[in-house]
């Protein structure tokens, strides 16, 4: 009869039996184990010769992952060893000779580059800041944080030797010609996190600027010898890695705030403190 209650020894007999092959699953699984791994029939064992040879048809970038692998397992074991007594070899340095002649050769241009390289830290500044304190976002922010001080404790961890073409200017950011950590880079890796934001907002001609900019700067940085190329490497990496730490905090800051008649807490202060 529709909209009768249905009895509870009914309910009681259906929970009953859709347990039951998830309790004879548990039992194979049991017996499986007791006869060891040699029992098991092993996925490769199910290929086919036609499976590898079209491997780089179906899976075309593992296929070439793997194909790097091997070519730098080549490289790796049969490169000689920079001597401790030298300087670190680095490609970006190599690329960017032009550029350093120029810098050393004119003081002025490398000032003017550091300079305009500090506005573009203040513009991701100002738009991490923006994002937390005008919308009442925190991704970013804690973002942020969670970079600079993984930074700080790596950077601290293992101090790398400054690269002796190392072209300085007090209008660098830290200004003052002050010490800073090599690795890796905090330019790098807070554009990224802002980049990445202004994509999850959809502001694609600010995310497409500041990915120029932080292409620029890292040229300027590879020519100024401020940082390594594993540095901004690593930067970039780290803006992608925080980002997603940070998007987890925020998800996990909404399952604990108090919710009002209107909805959840804002994000803004309430969401940064407890």
């Amino acid at each position: 009869m529709k909209g009768a209650a249905v009895p509870a020894s009914t309910i009681k007999r259906r929970a009953s039996a859709a347990a039951r092959p998830q309790k004879r699953e548990l039992v194979t699984n049991r017996e499986m184990g007791r006869k060891g791994f040699a029992k098991v029939d092993a996925f490769l064992l199910q290929w086919r010769a036609e499976d590898v040879l079209c491997v780089w048809k179906r899976h075309p970038i593992p296929f070439v992952f793997g194909s790097f692998l091997l070519f730098f397992m080549g490289v790796e074991y049969t490169l000689s060893m920079v001597p401790a007594t030298s300087p670190p070899f680095d490609i970006g340095f190599v690329a960017t000779r032009w550029l350093h002649s120029a810098l050393s050769s004119s003081p002025t241009l490398n000032t003017a580059l550091a300079a305009l390289n500090t506005v573009f830290v203040a513009m991701q500044t100002a738009y991490i800041l923006w994002t937390w304190l005008v919308e009442g976002r925190i991704r970013a922010t804690v973002s942020t944080l969670f970079m600079f001080t993984c930074r700080g404790v790596l950077g601290y961890a293992t101090q790398l030797p400054l690269p002796e073409e190392f072209l300085g200017s007090g209008a660098d950011f830290p200004v003052g010609n002050f010490s800073f950590f090599l690795f890796y880079s905090g330019h790098v890796a807070g554009s990224v996190i802002a980049s990445m934001d202004m994509r999850r907002m959809k502001r694609w001609e600010l995310a497409r600027l500041f990915d120029a900019l932080n292409f620029l700067q890292v040229v300027r940085l590879l020519g100024s010898r401020g940082h390594y190329t594993i540095d901004l490497a690593v930067g970039v990496g780290a803006g992608m890695l925080f980002d997603s730490l940070g998007g987890k905090y925020e998800e996990s800051r909404k399952k604990y705030q108090p919710l009002e008649a209107n909805g959840p807490v804002s994000n803004g202060v309430d969401g940064l403190v407890d």
